[in-house]
C-alpha cells in the first residue's frame, strides 16, 4: 500500500501516522479486499475479459454510468446480469427498439378510480407507475437503436438521478448506474448517440474477442450440466460507501497537472500536437477531466495503491476520451484513427 505522499495540492506530505491518514489507510485496505471478492465472483462466470471487467467496475466505483460497445456474443448482456447479481443491486434490462418511447423507460401517469372519502364514494386521479429506469442498475441494450427522443429520455436520469413526469420531479433510487451496449457493426436502423449523451458515460469501454485460453475455458464451463452462477460479494450500501471513499482518495500534483494536460491538449484551438489542431473537428470538456480524476482514483484503489499515478492517467486516456472527441473529414478520408490521436496525447505524457 502506497503512503501518503502527495496532498491534492500537490503540497507537504500528509503524515501517514495521523489519525485521520490511518483510517483512510484501513478503509482503502478494506475496500481493496472487498473488491478482490468482487473480481473472483465475477470471474467465475465472465471468463477472457478482465480489462473489461475492471473497466465497467472503475466506472461503478466512480458513481458514473458506461457505455459497452462491442460486436454480438461476447458477453456484454452476461457482464451486466453478473455485476448486479454481484454487487447486490437491483437491476432491470431495457431492449431499445425504434419503437421504444420515453414512457416506456421513465414512466408514465394513468388516470384512476379511487376512494374519496369513508362514505364510499370515488374519484378520479392521475397515478405515477414508475418504469424501468426506478432501478439501481439500468441494462439498455442496444442503446442507437432507439429514437433520440427515447435516448434522450435517459439524459436527466444519468446527470441528475432524477426524472420529469407530468410537471412532477421523481427521485431515482440510489446507487443508480446505466450500462448500455451498442453494436459497432450492424449501422442499419440505429440512431447515432447524440455528443452530449455520449458524455454523460464515464468511460467508453471496448469489448473485444477473448482469447484461445480464455475461450477454451468459457466453453467447457458454459456448456456442460451446470452454470456457473454469481455470488453476491457487496452490497448496494457497501458500493455507496465506496464511492465516497473513492472521492477522498489523495491526488498528487503531477497527476493532477497530467489529466489537465491530456484534456486540454485534445481540443483542437491551440493545442500544442499537431495531430490535434489537423484531425479533430472537436476535443473533450471538463467533463472528461472530472472523469479522469475519479476513474484514476479507483483504479489505485482496485490495485492496491492508495493514491493514483501518471500511469493509471495513461491507462484511462483511451476509454475516457475516445467518445468525446471527433475526427474530422479530412482525418477521416486518410484513414485517421481515434486511437492513433490519442496515442499522441499520450506520447507527451509518457
Amino acid at each position: 500500500m502506497a503512503d501518503l505522499s502527495e496532498t491534492r495540492a500537490g503540497g507537504p506530505a500528509a503524515d501517514p501516522g495521523a489519525p485521520d491518514a490511518r483510517t483512510l489507510v484501513a478503509e482503502v485496505e478494506a475496500l481493496g479486499e472487498r473488491l478482490a471478492r468482487v473480481r473472483d465472483a465475477v470471474g467465475r462466470v465472465i471468463f477472457g475479459q478482465q480489462q473489461v471487467v475492471d473497466h465497467t467496475l472503475i466506472t461503478l466505483l466512480s458513481g458514473g454510468h458506461a457505455l459497452l460497445v462491442g460486436v454480438p456474443g461476447l458477453g456484454k448482456t452476461k457482464l451486466v446480469e453478473t455485476l448486479g447479481a454481484v454487487l447486490g443491486l437491483d437491476a432491470k434490462r431495457v431492449q431499445f427498439t425504434p419503437d421504444l418511447m420515453p414512457a416506456d423507460i421513465i414512466g408514465s401517469e394513468v388516470l384512476e378510480e379511487v376512494a374519496a372519502d369513508s362514505g364510499g364514494g370515488t374519484r378520479r386521479a392521475f397515478r405515477f407507475i414508475p418504469g424501468p429506469v426506478f432501478c439501481q442498475l439500468l441494462m439498455a441494450d442496444e442503446i442507437n437503436r432507439a429514437s433520440p427522443r427515447t435516448q434522450s429520455a435517459l439524459l436527466q436520469a444519468m446527470q441528475e438521478h432524477r426524472v420529469a413526469v407530468a410537471g412532477e420531479i421523481h427521485a431515482l433510487p440510489a446507487p443508480f448506474h446505466v450500462l448500455a451496449t451498442q453494436n459497432p457493426i450492424e449501422q442499419e436502423g440505429t440512431y447515432p448517440l447524440p455528443e452530449a449523451q455520449l458524455d454523460r458515460f464515464l468511460l467508453e469501454v471496448q469489448v473485444d474477442y477473448p482469447d484461445e485460453a480464455a475461450e477454451r475455458t468459457m466453453l467447457l464451463a458454459t456448456t456442460g450440466a451446470r452454470d456457473a452462477k454469481a455470488a453476491q460479494a457487496m452490497t448496494g450500501a457497501e458500493l455507496i460507501a465506496a464511492q465516497a471513499l473513492i472521492r477522498r482518495i489523495p491526488v498528487g500534483e503531477s497527476v493532477l497537472e497530467a489529466i489537465l494536460a491530456l484534456v486540454r491538449g485534445a481540443r483542437p484551438e491551440g493545442s500544442p500536437i499537431e495531430a490535434v489542431r489537423t484531425q479533430l473537428a472537436w476535443g473533450p470538456g471538463p467533463r472528461a477531466a472530472q472523469a479522469l480524476m475519479l476513474a484514476t482514483r479507483a483504479r489505485a484503489v482496485m490495485d492496491g495503491r492508495l493514491a493514483p499515478s501518471v500511469e493509471d492517467v495513461l491507462a484511462l486516456a483511451d476509454p475516457v476520451l475516445r467518445h468525446r472527441m471527433a475526427l474530422n473529414f479530412s482525418a477521416r478520408a486518410e484513414g485517421v484513427r481515434l486511437a492513433d490521436v490519442i496515442g499522441a496525447l499520450k506520447a507527451r505524457l509518457g
